[in-house]
């Protein structure tokens, strides 16, 4: 193998290797944004006033 080919397998390499690492942190960032986002409609859906009454009525 020659020195030419050798440096092309190792941008190529480097290329695929920065791709994969951009998606990966892109969807880190989206299940970041979704967890937050859920969250938040769990926090607002919640009813502060619920569980706090009982009816006990026979």
């Amino acid at each position: 193998m020659d020195i030419a080919s050798i440096s092309i397998n190792l941008n190529q390499a480097k290329v695929a290797q920065e791709t994969s690492l951009a998606v990966m942190k892109l969807a880190m960032d989206t299940g970041k944004q979704t967890a937050n986002e859920t969250v938040k409609m769990i926090e607002e859906s919640i009813d502060p006033n619920l569980g706090k009454i009982i009816d006990v009525s026979v």
